[in-house]
């Protein structure tokens, strides 16, 4: 029989919410029907992806036959049985439902290491990695490499740990690889703590055994026999296809005493969290593997010295251990290569907001914000202008539109006033305001304060208490002078990394923005026509183009309209709920 038809769908988490289970068993069910195999004389492999990124556009089907690869979005299981006759049967690609354009520009516009495998591969079968040298670089290390070889190799490639830090990923593992020490450990962080962010996940979903290599890399370089995978409780998908994959190797002697009959020993388990933010913070991390309140411990001494149970312990995270097996297989230098000087290789990062195409985008470090939001995520929802991207996760800082073309890489976003962070971007248009969004992410950090040190435990509260008083419109005289100083102090006082950096989106919201703090104190207004408090709720009439969208969208029937005529907006129904003013393409609603 000729070489196979492939159907590969989207099962990570975004695709099996949108129903790709379905969409599955419908392609079984018409292609058993209809007896594929003996009618076109191949046969067809249905595979189980994960997320390839473009999770708005589930489910994502693509078909690979000899024409090559069609890709197919927002598939439903009642168009399955036309796909398979028009795409299978007669060999011809349905045009119409091809995916949208703008889909082959999100891909074409990355490059894929870290993600390569994720969307392409049956995540749960060994059989699909090993297809792609899984393995292979394990094997490279422990035949033709010292340990202290592979560090150094980690070390020339430039790799820099990807959880937020940024720290030399081999200079740390050679930390620990100098410590003595019988028992050492390797913890992958899988915490992912920041809202919106999904990048471990969905590698975790999408190419599980790729972090089982780099965690046995990191082990044979090290000498540590024994590895955690920390993963938050949340990630059931990434737990149940990580765990298989854990099984899978054990069974088939790629884990265990004599690995791959290497003579290496090497053991992992998964350890799941319970969600706590602190807990992406490393020694409060280590204290919840060991069962103690995840609370972050004063350093010195390092992990490298004395990490989990006293030993020698390195900590880096998912998307560190996914660079790992490509830096041995294709060398340090090819790894240098791609990046800037400070940061090679590539960063995914989670792209939210108000964009046009939201998801995971790995681009080269260095790529700049712009690119990112206009080139790959095809710009700003509704045409409306670029106001400000928060970079790094709810630590991060936000960076204007004159900055746009900062490069994104360790320093460079430092300097702008952000951060990499672990990769979150938050985009924000001309609607935003800035205030708001420096109180939404201080109620995140405030609330996962583990509350150990008086300056993140009191500070940010007293800085929250402010912002809300500025957004409802009793900022005082003296407010933005207090919040520079608490948030400096917080910074330098902190006891860990939460504390440390939670200021950020206040303090450069300050820095580039401080008109519309004064405006809320000062004028008792909202530029931004966001915070509900201080807005009017009426409709202005010059601006309005009479076409009935606000009323479309109101739940409550407070818009009157008819058509042709001006919309006009009942204040004793209105709810505020701003559906009328974000469904408003010209800013008419006031």
């Amino acid at each position: 029989m000729a070489e196979a038809i492939k159907i590969l769908i989207c099962q990570g988490t975004g695709g099996i919410s949108a129903g790709a289970k379905k969409v599955e068993a419908e392609f079984n069910r018409v292609i058993a029907e209809k007896g594929i195999a003996a009618t076109v004389g191949k046969r067809c492999d249905i595979i189980k992806t994960g997320c390839r990124g473009l999770c708005a556009n589930d489910v994502l089907v693509d078909i690979v036959d000899d024409k090559g690869c069609t890709t197919y979005d927002f598939v439903q299981p009642e168009e399955v049985a036309n796909l398979v006759e028009e795409h299978i049967l007669k060999g011809e690609p349905l045009e119409k439902r091809k995916a949208k354009p703008y889909y082959n520009q999100f891909v074409d516009a990355q490059r894929r290491v870290c993600m390569s495998g994720c969307g392409h591969i049956d995540a749960e079968s060994m059989d699909a990695y090993l297809a792609t040298d899984g393995f292979k670089a394990i094997e490279k290390c422990v035949k033709t490499m010292k340990p202290a070889e592979v560090v150094e190799e980690v070390k020339k490639s430039g790799l820099r740990g990807r959880g937020g830090g940024g720290f030399p990923t081999g200079l740390k593992w050679s930390f620990c690889a100098a410590s003595p020490g019988h028992h050492k450990y390797i913890i992958c962080n899988a915490d992912e703590g920041d809202p919106g962010a999904f990048m471990d996940r969905s590698i975790l979903e999408g190419d599980p055994y790729c972090i089982i290599e780099g965690m046995m890399i990191a082990g044979y370089a090290i000498g540590a026999q024994f590895g955690y995978v920390y993963v938050r409780a949340e990630y059931p998908l990434a737990i149940e296809r990580l765990q298989k994959a854990i099984d899978t190797c054990y069974e088939k002697g790629y884990l265990g005493k004599n690995c791959m009959g290497l003579g290496f020993e090497y053991d992992m388990r998964i350890k799941k969290g319970a969600g706590a933010f602190v807990c992406g913070e490393e020694t409060a991390l280590m204290a919840s593997i060991e069962g103690e309140r995840g609370m972050p411990r004063p350093r010195p001494p390092f992990p490298a010295v004395k990490g989990l149970w006293q030993n020698p312990s390195n900590i880096n995270n998912v998307e560190t251990f996914a660079n790992v097996r490509h830096i041995i297989n294709n060398g340090a230098d090819w790894y240098a290569a791609i990046g800037t000087d400070t940061t090679k290789g590539t960063k995914i990062f989670a792209v939210t907001g108000k964009v046009k195409h939201t998801g995971l985008v790995e681009v080269p470090a260095g790529m700049t914000v712009r690119s990112v939001i206009y080139d790959v995520c095809g710009g700003i929802l509704n045409n409306r202008k670029f106001k400000a991207v928060q970079a790094g996760g709810p630590s991060g800082g936000c960076i204007p539109a004159e900055i746009l073309d900062t490069p994104v890489d360790y320093d460079s976003l430092i300097k702008a006033g952000a951060m990499m962070g672990s990769g979150g971007l938050v985009v924000m248009d001309e609607t935003t305001c800035m205030v708001d969004v420096s109180k939404f992410f201080l109620t995140f950090t405030r609330m996962e304060s583990c509350g150990k040190c008086v300056p993140c435990r009191i500070g940010l509260k007293a800085m929250l208490d402010i912002l809300i008083r500025i957004t409802e419109g009793n900022g005082r005289e003296g407010d933005i002078e207090t919040l520079i100083d608490l948030g400096t102090t917080i910074k330098q006082a902190s006891l860990c990394g939460l504390g440390q950096t939670a200021p950020n989106p206040v303090l450069s919201t300050i820095r580039y923005f401080r008109p519309e703090y004064e405006a809320h104190i000062n004028e008792k207004r909202c530029p931004s026509n966001s915070c509900k408090e201080l807005l009017l709720w009426q409709v202005v009439e010059d601006k309005c183009v009479k076409c009935g969208a606000c009323k479309k969208v109101c739940p409550v029937d407070a818009i009157v309209w008819e058509k042709g005529q001006i919309a006009y907006l009942d204040k004793d129904k209105c709810t505020k709920c701003k559906s009328c003013y974000d469904a408003c393409r010209f800013m008419a609603i006031e």
